[in-house]
C-alpha cells in the first residue's frame, strides 16, 4: 500500500466518524426536545379576561366623554352668565352716564366714555344684540363639534346660563339682553336648518 492509499483511507474513516457523530448528536437533540409527558389542555379565560377589559375600557371611555359632555356644557353655561351679566353692566354705566348728565353736573364726566359706553351697546357694537349673539352661538358650535345632534344640549346650557345671569344681575335683565336672548334662539334655529354661518 502506498501512503496516498492510506491518506485516503484514513480520511475516509476521519469522514465517517465525524458524520456519525454528528448524526448521534442530532438524534440526541431531537431526543431531548421531546418530553414523554402527555400534552394537556386547559381552557383558557384570557379571552373573557379580555373581554371584560374591553368592556371596561369602553366604559371609561364613555365615561370621559360624558365628562367632558359635561364640562362643555357647563363652560357655555358659564359663558353665557358672564356676557349677559357684562351686556347688562355695560347698559348700566351707559343708563347710569345719561342719569348722570341729567343731573346736570357735568364737571366730571369724561365725553369720549360716554361715546365708548353708547358704541359698544349699539346695534353693530361689542355688546350689542348681533355681535354679543353670535359670540355666544359660535362659542356653542365650537364647543360641539359643529354636531347640530347637540343643539339641545347646547341650547339648554344657554338658557341655564342666562337664568344664571338673571339671577345674579337681581331682576329681569335690560331689554337688550332680552333681544340678545331671542336672537341667540335664532341662531341656534338657523343653525341646525343649515342656514347659519359661523362668524
Amino acid at each position: 500500500m502506498d501512503v496516498n492509499s492510506i491518506s485516503n483511507v484514513t480520511q475516509s474513516y476521519s469522514t465517517e466518524v465525524t458524520k456519525k457523530a454528528a448524526e448521534k448528536t442530532e438524534a440526541s437533540n431531537r431526543k431531548s426536545s421531546f418530553s414523554d409527558t402527555a400534552a394537556v389542555y386547559e381552557k383558557s379565560t384570557s379571552s373573557k379576561n379580555s373581554v371584560t377589559s374591553k368592556q371596561t375600557d369602553r366604559s371609561a371611555i364613555i365615561a370621559q366623554m360624558k365628562a367632558d359632555t359635561e364640562s362643555r356644557m357647563q363652560q357655555l353655561t358659564d359663558i353665557v352668565r358672564q356676557t349677559m351679566q357684562k351686556q347688562g353692566n355695560t347698559l348700566a354705566k351707559a343708563d347710569d352716564i345719561w342719569s348722570f348728565l341729567a343731573s346736570g353736573d357735568l364737571g366730571t364726566v369724561d365725553e369720549a366714555a360716554v361715546k365708548k359706553a353708547q358704541e359698544d351697546i349699539s346695534e353693530d357694537g361689542y355688546w350689542g344684540v348681533e355681535k354679543t349673539s353670535s359670540r355666544i352661538v359660535d362659542f356653542a358650535i365650537a364647543l360641539s363639534g359643529n354636531d347640530t345632534s347637540k343643539a339641545e344640549k347646547l341650547i339648554s346650557a344657554f338658557k341655564k346660563g342666562y337664568d344664571e345671569a338673571t339671577k345674579a344681575w337681581g331682576k329681569e335683565l335690560p331689554d337688550i339682553s332680552s333681544k340678545t336672548y331671542d336672537k341667540v334662539m335664532e341662531k341656534f334655529d338657523q343653525w341646525k336648518n343649515g342656514s347659519y354661518e359661523v362668524s
